[in-house]
């Protein structure tokens, strides 16, 4: 099986504040750059091949942690939160009251309007996945927090509904193993990269 490392990019001024990024192009924070220097990705993953999202704060978090020949891939892009984008949840509640939660319960299927639903991520990650299994080397892959749930969702059966599987610590490496179809399961969650004062 080909091991599958995921790592969040750093914070930036909007997660700091709790506002959906989306694809906003939204750079890591002077404080969050502070932050992923603090990182330390362990011995056996820094040989791995890295990848990473085509937006600015996974890039550079990526590059800050040494990433050597770097590979963009659009496929890893956030999820696209459409009208969501640039609010916070309580921003949202106040505007859609009701409807809000009752998108929330569709799970998978939830999808702000013009936007695109944690399946949809799934879907898009798919072909990625299995040409990773195909070549059959390690990968370290700097993601956001929409890629790193749905392959959650996708390694564990989870609906997003009810309960998550596993709290995800945002300053860790989540390491899966894909099948030779692409298919993920967890290896380990949370494992920690993050030295003493520098956990988001």
């Amino acid at each position: 099986m080909t091991a599958l490392a995921l790592i969040r990019h750093g914070p930036t001024d909007w997660s700091e504040t709790k506002r959906y990024q989306g694809r906003a192009d939204i750079p890591l924070s002077e404080s969050g750059r502070a932050r992923v220097k603090g990182w330390r990705v362990p011995f056996p993953f820094r040989d791995f091949a890295w990848f990473s999202s085509p937006l600015a704060r996974a890039s550079e978090t990526a590059e800050i942690l040494g990433a050597r020949d770097l590979v963009i891939d659009p496929r890893l892009i956030e999820m696209d939160w459409g009208e969501y984008q640039g609010f916070t949840h309580e921003d949202l509640k106040a505007r859609y009251g009701a409807a809000i939660a009752e998108n929330e319960a569709r799970g998978l299927d939830f999808c702000p309007p013009g936007g695109e639903s944690p399946r949809e991520v799934i879907m898009r990650l798919r072909p990625w996945l299995i040409a990773r299994a195909r070549d059959n080397r390690p990968v370290v892959a700097v993601v956001h927090r929409g890629i790193v749930r749905a392959m959650l969702a996708l390694a564990t059966g989870w609906p997003m509904t009810g309960p998550q599987p596993a709290k995800l610590d945002w300053s860790a490496l989540h390491l899966f193993k894909l099948a030779a179809d692409g298919s993920p399961r967890v290896e380990r969650l949370n494992i920690e990269i993050a030295v003493i004062g520098a956990r988001s």
